[in-house]
């Protein structure tokens, strides 16, 4: 089976083929890869995709003629999206029914909604599901009001985007112009409520209206937290693999009323982030229109969500639709670098600090 998937210069795209490749029995795969940076390390990955492009960005006039150019030579089958500009686009374009080829995405209306925090947050308010929260801008002077809603500490970050971009915990008023001022390219913020408990991620696989898996996990460490002010990366470096069912209605409870509002079809594959307060309610923090970096970790304990993706789209006859919340052992962990393939382990069996 013939898959294209774009942005494999990130590490997102190369971990849903690791998890095909690697962790999945379904079929024999043949991986083609884009991205838009010629120095892009997934390009020179032989051993995970058969053939890969230097693409335009999914900006530029020329990016569906190069597009259609790659699905039609090589004969794809179906394609997997992962950079959060190309969702866009491709859903966008799949209003008009013209796409090459298969993909699972969700409608445009709600990728347009979860790829900004604050139109998110703004229409879970009210559920007692996202933390209290504040949106201004970069031009903005009066903090007055921030610092008035969200009392104390409060955690700043971009409005969109991924990968902890913007993101620092406030203490003044102080710190948080200097921020401002070092994050030139990012025009809008959202504050919140700090949350110091869990950080945890909800996978949830819909098709054709339909919920049909979901997992959990615990991203406790991130790779390279050092260059991070924040501490965040977006990258885990270590986390548990969970079972919480619980965790699992809220972001259903999420979703539904989101797919409600935007009048979309429960459609296409999310990751609901989530950090606990306190006393440990979970709070959403953002919703991805897509895989995350840790997809392969999944499919190591697993939950493959990327062969599952692959079966939805080649139609597979002995594909279950009965939902199913994927279980894991308990006291399972994994652990990730660059450039390394994660490892599976029981937590237990951590060596001593001393």
């Amino acid at each position: 089976m013939k898959i294209l998937i774009t942005g494999v210069g990130g590490p997102t795209p190369r971990s849903f083929a690791i998890a095909l490749k690697k962790y999945s029995t379904y079929t024999q795969f043949e991986l083609f890869g884009t991205d838009i940076n010629p120095l892009a390390v997934g390009l020179y990955q032989n051993h995970l995709f058969y053939k890969t492009f230097v693409i335009p960005p999914a900006t530029s006039p020329d990016y569906w003629s190069a597009i259609t150019r790659i699905v039609s030579e090589n004969q794809i089958d179906a394609a997997v999206i992962l950079p959060e500009l190309e969702v866009m686009e491709w859903s966008k374009k799949k209003q008009t029914g013209t796409l090459p080829c298969k993909v699972l995405l969700p409608d445009y209306a709600m990728a347009e909604l979860l790829v900004s925090k604050s139109k998110m947050t703004a229409v879970l308010e009210g559920l007692e599901l996202v933390p209290p929260s504040v949106t201004f801008t970069r031009d903005h002077n009066d903090f007055f009001s921030v610092f008035e809603v969200l009392k104390g500490n409060f955690w700043v970050r971009s409005s969109s985007g991924t990968s902890g971009l913007g993101s620092l915990k406030v203490t003044d008023e102080l710190s948080l112009r200097n921020w401002i001022q070092i994050n030139p390219n990012v025009e809008e913020f959202i504050a919140s409520q700090f949350l110091p408990g869990r950080n945890l991620a909800c996978k949830m696989l819909y098709y054709n209206g339909q919920l049909l898996r979901t997992a959990c996990a615990e991203r406790v460490h991130y790779i390279m937290a050092k260059v991070a002010p924040s501490g965040i990366t977006g990258n885990t470096s270590f986390g548990r693999l969970v079972n919480e069912p619980e965790l699992v209605a809220e972001a259903q409870r999420a979703m539904t009323h989101l797919f409600q509002h935007t009048g979309a079809t429960p459609h296409g594959f999310f990751t609901v982030d989530f950090k606990e307060d306190e006393i440990g309610k979970p709070y959403i923090t953002e919703i991805n229109v897509r895989h995350v970096a840790f997809t392969q970790c999944f499919a190591a304990g697993g939950a493959n969500f990327a062969a599952d993706t692959i079966r939805l789209l080649d139609n597979d006859a002995s594909f279950d639709y009965q939902y199913k919340m994927y279980e894991f052992e308990k006291d399972l962990i994994f652990l990730r670098d660059v450039d390394s393939l994660p490892i599976l382990m029981k937590e237990t069996e951590l060596k001593s600090k001393f």
